[in-house]
């Protein structure tokens, strides 16, 4: 971990760059001089040497009430943290089905080209922000504080994404277990959660081919085969989730489920309880773990009959879906989605970086991570759908699934049709396990590091860390009692649908990029990123942030808005008026955060508009910026460096004990 600066008496601070230049810090505090960019959080305790040219006011100790910000122990511990939170149970069960419903091969057209203009440029502006400013997903709005209504907006986004997303990680812990029995509890119908209804084997050359009326098939005609359900149904609806007639009904506790569920939270707790130096080990696991699997499916799936069909579908394209709107929208939430963007978690995550790590060659790594898995995945799943329909005699798309639909109801069913079931079954459920696990305590930790930078160290409490995050896990448990009931899958939806959904993450991105690039400036930020990274970024990141990207989450937005349909189950349960408002309470929540701090915070304020506005806009700098900023240095000139020429680096800090 790097040293303070103002723990000597008196340190020369050099900026080199090619020819070694003096450049100025930002002092303040006791008898010192503003910065020009903005002032500095916190004071200091004791007069230092004078604010020179090339020298560092000298401070005693640290600037009390903010210690030293915990680090990743090596780099590597924060990509593979990135990888496991980005890269979740979306990209195995959305991108997928997205893909062979939107044109197949054509749907990566609109995909790449909104992980362009909107993707890649959130994605490095929220990591780059975290690491410049070292603050969770609130206090990294003291760049433009009068803006500080976007972190609470993403800590209330991330609290639901948080509180409903661990249901889909006990469900599949329920089926793990479930797992281990010689005969799968959901390939037979000779249990007691069964109806007359059930049917184990569909498929018959007689009912294709027959007179459906008169053929049979043992003792059932067609049409009565045609009305019957399929055991996964019955193990699903019945059992797991026991569901009732609607919202209004939530019916009793389901106790295996429930004790499933504090299991999770437990697991997710003892991951996130000791900071980033543990959940940077945890991660190497969680976040790789899931490519053994999905690699071992993929074998497998393209040696089953009808995998190389079901593959064919999945890539085959339509040119004809280009045209389409839904198609470039469905591209564009998927990005947001798969991506991460808006939860203040990539923005903790990056905030542990070392002050000088190149998180720009970051982002466009963890981005192609991100957008590669989701292709490679669809392979995985479409090779076993092709296998699933060629045994039931069906077409692919009648199988293919998205979402719940095709993590417990279609891959249940092809590994009953696989030699060794339980086997499969135990794996696929191990994956999707883990999978979940590292978003669901990635996404803890965003939230707790949020909440913790708004009580710094003078605030100090043992074991406060751990206390923290026992709370947050706590409060999500008792949201979630809710939907371990009768009715908890139609309160999942609902918080789905609203609280974390397409609308609300768009509306955030789109203000992080007006308020970087228009209140805090675009080309001022850049400067920034080249006094971290040591050479100035390509301006494409720069018009994005201005104009494209802007646009283009706006323009989601709105189509999402004018096209907004009531929500339903199944396509038949039709949510009560008052299930609808609870939902836009829910997204209100954290999209009201941001217009309503602002007038709250004008309204507070003094002056004439003009004077509060500068007075609220002027960023808040940490004691860390005191340690690397220099003002004065030449920045434009990094312009002219590339980030893998050795003898080009820009040391921005060499210290003089």
């Amino acid at each position: 971990m790097e040293k303070p600066a103002f723990e000597t008496d008196c340190c020369a601070v050099n900026v080199v760059l090619g020819e070694e230049k003096k450049g100025h810090l930002i002092p303040n505090g006791n008898g010192h001089q503003a910065g020009v960019n903005g002032s500095l959080i916190g004071g200091t305790d004791g007069a230092g040497c004078g604010a020179t040219p090339g020298t560092m006011s000298s401070v005693e100790k640290p600037v009390p009430g903010y210690p030293e910000r915990e680090q990743w122990t090596r780099q590597m511990d924060f990509i593979m943290s990135c990888v496991g939170f980005a890269v979740g149970l979306g990209n195995v069960w959305r991108f997928p089905y997205l893909c062979y419903k939107n044109g197949g091969g054509v749907f990566l057209i609109p995909y790449l080209i909104i992980g362009v203009v909107g993707g890649i440029p959130i994605f490095f502006l929220e990591i780059a922000l975290g690491q410049f400013m070292k603050a969770g997903s609130i206090n990294v709005w003291n760049i433009a504080p009068l803006f500080k209504g976007l972190g609470y907006a993403s800590m209330v986004i991330v609290f639901f994404c948080n509180t409903y997303y661990i249901m889909v990680l006990a469900w599949a812990f329920y089926y793990f277990i479930k797992s281990f029995n010689a005969t799968l509890p959901w390939s037979t119908c000779d249990n007691p959660w069964n109806t007359p209804s059930c049917i184990e084997i569909f498929h018959h050359e007689d009912c294709l081919n027959g007179t459906i009326g008169n053929t049979t098939y043992g003792n059932m005609t067609c049409e009565e085969l045609a009305d019957g359900r399929s055991p996964i149904i019955e193990f699903w609806e019945n059992k797991v989730l026991n569901i009732s007639q609607g919202l209004d009904y939530p019916g009793s506790i389901n106790w295996e489920l429930l004790l499933c569920l504090a299991a999770v939270w437990v697991m997710v707790y003892f991951c996130v309880w000791k900071g980033v130096k543990s959940t940077g080990k945890i991660v190497y696991f969680t976040a790789t773990f899931p490519y053994v699997v999905l690699i071992i499916l993929l074998v497998r799936g393209v040696t089953l009959p009808g995998a190389y069909d079901g593959i064919m579908y999945y890539i085959k394209p339509d040119w004809s879906k280009l045209g389409e709107a839904q198609v470039w929208i469905d591209a564009g939430t998927q990005i947001f989605f798969s991506y991460a963007i808006g939860l203040g978690a990539l923005t903790a995550l990056g905030s542990y970086n070392r002050f000088n790590n190149d998180c720009y060659k970051d982002a466009f790594m963890l981005a192609l991570i991100n957008s590669g898995t989701s292709f490679f995945a669809g392979f995985v799943v479409f090779a076993i759908l092709g296998f699933m329909a060629n045994e039931q005699g069906v077409d692919i798309s009648q199988v293919a699934e998205t979402g719940p639909g095709l993590a417990f109801i279609a891959y249940p069913k092809a590994v009953t049709l696989m030699p060794m079931p339980p086997v499969w079954a135990a794996l696929f459920f191990f994956m999707l396990l883990v999978l979940g696990l590292d978003s669901q305590f990635v996404g803890v930790e965003g939230f707790v590091t949020g909440i913790l930078d708004l009580f710094p160290g003078k605030y100090y409490m043992r074991y406060k860390r751990e206390i923290s995050v026992a709370i947050c896990c706590l409060m999500c448990f008792i949201i979630d009692l809710s939907m371990v009931t009768q009715g908890g899958m139609y309160v999942f939806q609902l918080f789905d649908y609203y609280s974390a959904s397409g609308m609300t993450l768009l509306w955030q991105a789109f203000w992080e990029c007006i308020v970087v690039s228009w209140v805090y400036g675009a080309d001022r930020f850049m400067d920034d990123i080249a006094r971290m990274i040591g050479y100035r970024p390509f301006p494409w990141m720069k018009w994005c942030w201005s104009f494209i990207t802007p646009c283009v989450c706006m323009g989601i937005f709105l189509f999402h808005l004018f096209n907004y349909k009531p929500l339903t189950y199944n396509n038949t349960y039709v949510y009560p008026w008052w299930g609808e408002v609870i939902g836009w309470c829910m997204a209100l929540m954290s999209m009201l955060c941001i217009p309503v701090s602002v007038l709250y915070k004008l309204c507070r304020a003094t002056g004439t508009f003009k004077e509060r506005w500068e007075k609220l806009t002027k960023p808040q700098w940490g004691p860390h910026h005191l340690e690397y900023m220099a003002p004065d240095t030449d920045i434009k000139s990094l312009a002219s460096l590339s980030a893998s020429t050795e003898d080009n680096k820009v040391i921005i800090f060499e210290s003089g004990m």
